[in-house]
């Protein structure tokens, strides 16, 4: 899955990484990355990576709650996510341990 991401994958994470703790509007996104991960999503990039997840059905887009819509990972959206976590996680083990700085 990580492929159809392409050049939105670091953003694209973050914001489904973000979600899967449960559904979030745009700025509540914002505020868990820069609180979770330290990372500081623009409101510009952040937008144009929930249209691209969205479009592939990776997020939903929920009922506007006053001037804010909520997201949701989708059920796809979490198997990209895990699978990309995975990949993420097996990549730092073997640098680790080629390091010397990790158990295999």
């Amino acid at each position: 899955m990580s492929d159809e991401l392409g050049r939105w994958a670091e953003p694209a994470l973050l914001v489904l990484a973000s979600l899967a703790e449960g559904d979030k509007h745009g700025y509540a996104i914002i505020q868990d990355v820069a609180a979770q991960l330290g990372v500081t999503l623009g409101p510009g990039t952040l937008y144009a990576v929930i249209a691209r997840l969205e479009s592939r059905g990776l997020i939903e887009g929920l009922p506007i709650e006053g001037r804010r819509r909520p997201y949701r990972l989708t059920a796809t959206g979490a198997r990209a996510l895990g699978a990309q976590a995975t990949r993420m996680r097996d990549l730092a083990r073997l640098s680790l341990t080629r390091l010397g700085l990790g158990a295999a």
